[in-house]
């Protein structure tokens, strides 16, 4: 029984992936219908696809892998990439923060090198979505630590959904630091996830500054969704010299730029 249910998945699966192909989009309603299954065994396809890696999961249903230039890579593979470089621009961003401020660090392995950096700090208060970075800065007497709720993505450790948009609802931020996955000026910063930006979105309206974090591996493409314009920031740190026409598209708009050599 178990071997000819498992069977009956595997058969759904390979109409799912066989529909995405095709439209490129499919939402979960279109499972129920088509498939004539629940909501619960649709949304349980799209995810077991999803840690796969043969499609990208998004609020209502799923998009092809295929039609992304790249792909979410997990926080455990991230840190391998870049540490120098990210450590560099973590330590710049403690030029942004003083005593009393109130920041906010969303996901990523240079806010979570950032959160490494503040536990040497005092009278800072600390608001992430992040569950790696508030277990960072769990025992650091200097440092209130705020833990916005939700459901977590296994990817980066970062809370997302309702539960989380209630509680930024409620929240007055100083500085947000964001991690980012893409950087351009017509598509302005992006992410891999649709839940992550709408979170990020949501942060960003409640901080009155926001400071783009990201190694140069991130200018020049854009990921599948993005965050706001470039005009939306107040500053950028990277790693490496801007191209002259972004440099320049970021002053005109009143974005500092700061290199961490």
């Amino acid at each position: 029984m178990a071997e000819e249910t498992s069977s009956k998945g595997e058969i759904r699966r390979a109409q799912i992936m066989t529909m995405l192909k095709q439209q490129g989009k499919i939402s979960i309603n279109e499972l129920i219908e088509k498939l004539d299954c629940s909501e619960a065994t649709a949304r349980r396809d799209l995810d077991l696809l999803d840690k796969r890696g043969d499609l990208i999961r998004t609020i209502g249903g799923a998009l092809y892998e295929g039609i992304s230039t790249s792909r979410e890579i997990p926080f455990s593979e991230k840190r391998q990439k870049l540490w120098l470089e990210k450590e560099a621009i973590a330590r710049k961003a403690m030029e942004f923060i003083e005593e009393g401020d109130s920041v906010c660090l969303s996901g990523g392995t240079t806010t979570y090198l950032i959160a490494k950096e503040l536990k040497s700090r005092h009278g800072i208060t600390v608001v992430t979505n992040a569950v790696n970075i508030a277990m960072e800065l769990a025992d650091s007497e200097g440092i209130q630590v705020v833990v916005i709720g939700g459901v977590m993505r296994a990817k980066n450790y970062e809370l997302c959904g309702p539960l989380a948009e209630k509680t930024i609802e409620h929240l007055n931020i100083g500085k947000i630091f964001l991690g980012i996955d893409g950087f351009t000026l017509e598509e302005g910063i992006s992410t891999y996830a649709e839940q992550e930006a709408q979170t990020a979105r949501m942060l960003m309206k409640k901080a009155r500054q926001t400071i783009a974090v990201f190694d140069h591996t991130k200018t020049a493409k854009p990921s599948l969704f993005s965050i706001a314009p470039i005009q939306d920031l107040h500053a950028c740190i990277t790693d490496r010299p801007l191209e002259q026409i972004m440099h320049d598209e970021l002053v005109s708009h009143g974005v500092q730029i700061v290199i961490a050599e």
